[in-house]
């Protein structure tokens, strides 16, 4: 399989999941296809998250404790690391953009697969879905967004 990010047309990578039965000939062909469309392929285990969503989810998990916690507000979570990290995007403006009931659900499939408790989702999250404060399409999440409608 291959594995696109979205938006994809800015993306860069693509992670190329070869299953057990797959031949090396096919994989090589997936990695030049990514190459010949302008992206730069990783190869990794068929495994929930791949490569990027496995390191991914528990950071976005960890900010949302952060604000939890009241450690620090969101607008500091992601200024943090947009300057400290070189982050295009602060982990709660991520989880706006994307949705914060997909950013839910994903969560909820890596807990039910690793059987982690690092990936059992925040109850933040779950409250502001029942709320319908999903992120940007709702006009409400981690952010106001009632003044772009």
């Amino acid at each position: 399989g291959m594995h696109f990010f979205n938006p994809v047309p800015m993306m860069k990578l693509v992670e190329v999941i070869p299953a057990l039965q797959t031949a090396v000939e096919t994989k090589d062909l997936a990695l030049a296809m990514a190459k010949k469309i302008g992206k730069t392929a990783i190869t990794c285990k068929d495994t929930p998250g791949f490569v990027v969503n496995r390191l991914f989810v528990p950071y976005i998990i960890d900010a949302v404790r952060l604000l939890e916690e009241g450690v620090a507000s969101a607008e500091d979570i992601d200024t943090a690391m947009k300057l400290g990290c070189n982050m295009p995007m602060g982990p709660l403006e991520f989880q706006d953009f994307a949705g914060v009931d997909i950013g839910y659900h994903v969560i909820n499939i890596f807990h039910d697969y690793m059987k982690q408790e690092r990936f059992a989702a925040p109850g933040l999250l779950r409250n502001m879905i029942k709320a319908g404060y999903v992120g940007r399409k709702a006009g409400k999440g981690f952010y106001d967004y009632s003044e772009e409608k």
